[in-house]
């Protein structure tokens, strides 16, 4: 890889073991895009729980700051992040005991273990997400930041699809298919935290003498500090918010239209998550170049806007419905349009969530803003899901997508206003 000539030896090293990483997460993920879809087709799950399902893979991200004051008092990182690594994703290897047909009067006592199980997995990343700013912050230059993470997004994506596809093709063979490879998926999981923590730290973590809740307290302070002081930052978040608001509150409720409003089997979901996958894989090159030349307001645009875009058209493939069969897939015309906006979103999303704050930060600085958006995530996600869900209810799919589109007009117009009158400092 002609990249590699191009990096000294401590990043081309970090670089290989960041691809090694990012490889492993993306079997993982992979495997466990159609989680959603298992709960309610496989174990017949109710929409509420459905919502839950999705709200415990961001509302964990409230105890960040939490995390982050473990983690700049505990000396050695590699060791946490692999005991966390070691607590929260073997569970998966409880799935193996699951029966092949749930009891009747059992199905609700399975389907709590079942979100028991991935809140604990996804309480991982709390951890994890902002110890990857501060190993690959250490590590890179920051003119080859965006580009090399970029890079190791790609290789996340190409084997995200693998494991999807996989993981379709085993779920329409077998419906309870998951039982098999979800404590492979644990155990990759672990493994891939064990390549993460070769990378070398070399942020220096100084003693800490105030009591942890102290300086919890502390930690909020800094997050009041930071939005109140740094406003382009500020600006970023209130888009995140109010992107990530139309997120949470339509991605539930989009599985629950791929099943009942569309008929969807495992392998035409799994079509589809690998079409805007390959999109995501094409435009990501060029992304990491975008973004580490370009504002993160103004890459926030092409991201919610895709999104914007993703939303619509998949409202309109209920209404303009024209579809055909192949190979057993059920190919909706308006749904291969909206697959690829959200490629362009999956593309730019990972970037601009991942790394977007650092850009308003120096790099001793990086844990504390991460740490902020994070806890903002788990803020949003508290309501939003749950939200999405009971407008669906209430008024359908139609209204809840319109809500959807409506707040990412309004995160745009917000990420224009910002770069004009609050332009970043060089």
């Amino acid at each position: 890889m002609g990249i590699l000539q191009k990096l000294d030896t401590n990043e081309r090293k970090a670089f290989k073991l960041h691809l090694l990483y990012s490889g492993l997460d993306g079997l993982v993920r992979g495997a466990l895009i159609l989680n959603q879809f298992i709960f309610i087709k496989s174990l017949k799950g109710s929409n509420v729980q459905l919502s839950f399902l999705f709200q415990f893979s961001m509302v964990v991200f409230l105890f960040a700051m939490l995390a982050n004051e473990i983690m700049r008092r505990y000396p050695n990182r590699k060791k946490l992040l692999r005991t966390v690594g070691l607590i929260a994703r073997l569970p998966l290897i409880t799935f193996a005991f699951f029966p092949a047909i749930v009891p009747e009067g059992l199905s609700n006592h399975f389907h709590i273990l079942f979100l028991g199980v991935f809140l604990l997995f996804y309480s991982s990343q709390i951890a994890v997400i902002p110890s990857i700013n501060q190993y690959l912050k250490g590590n890179y230059n920051h003119r080859n930041f965006g580009k090399l993470f970029g890079y190791a997004t790609t290789v996340n994506k190409i084997l995200m699809m693998v494991s999807t596809a996989g993981a379709g093709l085993l779920l329409d063979w077998n419906a309870d298919s998951y039982r098999i490879f979800y404590p492979a998926v644990g155990i990759l999981g672990v493994i891939s935290i064990f390549q993460l923590t070769k990378i070398e730290f070399k942020h220096q973590v100084e003693p800490i003498q105030t009591p942890i809740w102290q300086a919890l307290g502390d930690s909020f302070k800094r997050i009041f500090d930071i939005l109140k002081n740094n406003i382009p930052f500020r600006h970023l978040e209130i888009g995140f918010m109010l992107y990530g608001f139309a997120w949470m509150s339509t991605h539930a409720v989009i599985t629950i239209f791929y099943d009942t409003g569309l008929g969807l089997n495992y392998s035409s979901v799994a079509f589809y998550n690998n079409a805007y996958n390959l999109v995501a894989i094409l435009v990501l090159p060029l992304f990491g170049k975008l973004i580490g030349n370009m504002d993160p307001r103004r890459f926030g645009i092409i991201t919610f806007g895709s999104l914007m875009l993703f939303i619509a058209f998949t409202g309109i493939s209920e209404v303009v419905s024209t579809n055909f069969d192949i190979v057993g897939l059920k190919i909706y015309h308006m749904l291969l349009i909206a697959v690829v906006f959200n490629g362009l979103f999956m593309g730019s999303m990972p970037l601009l969530w991942g790394i977007g704050s650092s850009y308003f930060c120096e790099p001793n600085q990086a844990a504390d803003f991460q740490s902020v958006h994070l806890f903002l995530t788990g803020f949003r996600a508290l309501f939003a899901p749950i939200i999405g869900i009971k407008l669906y209810e209430l008024m359908g799919f139609g209204f809840t997508y319109a809500v959807g589109i409506v707040l990412l007009a309004i995160a745009i117009l917000l990420m224009i206003y910002s770069e004009r009158k609050f332009p970043k400092e060089a």
